[in-house]
């Protein structure tokens, strides 16, 4: 298994991962994304976003997005994982596990005070899978978001 950083050529299999991650979520009709808007939003010369990916034998079998967050309490950054996937038929085989494991690499090398990511509620095996890690859920905080016309109108106020 070889956990690599993502290339603008891996733009169309990040789509394919998240359009799979989105299926099985059951908001694929959520999903907007390009392979053009992946290139410019992940591979431009200022994104600030990043990815990997997971090979088995040549071929790619999950991947992840991240970017790095603040934490003015901590005084430091934070690395946050808006997405982890691995393919079905190669979940099981260590490769969540290995791209976990890679991403906390990156943040202890980045001296980084935090590694978080968020999970639906129902996802009964990610739940596990992350608190067989070590992982706590947070408590008390609650995500919110602004998108659409929410967000275009504070904008415009």
């Amino acid at each position: 298994m070889l956990i690599r950083e993502a290339k603008r050529e891996d733009s169309s299999t990040i789509l394919r991962f998240v359009k799979e991650l989105a299926a099985y979520e059951k908001a694929e009709h959520e999903v907007l994304a390009t392979k053009e808007m992946i290139e410019s939003s992940i591979f431009s010369e200022h994104s600030t976003t990043k990815a990997i990916i997971c090979e088995s034998e040549g071929n790619p079998i999950g991947f992840a997005v991240y970017f790095f967050n603040y934490s003015t309490w901590l005084g430091k950054h934070g690395l946050y994982l808006e997405d982890l996937y691995v393919s079905p038929s190669e979940r099981g085989s260590g490769a969540g596990k290995a791209l976990l494991k890679h991403l906390a690499g990156i943040a202890v090398a980045n001296d980084c005070g935090r590694f978080e990511w968020s999970v639906l509620d129902w996802n009964k095996p990610a739940i596990d899978f992350y608190e067989s890690l070590g992982a706590k859920p947070k408590s008390e905080w609650l995500g919110y978001q602004l998108t659409g016309e929410s967000l275009a109108a504070l904008a415009a106020s």
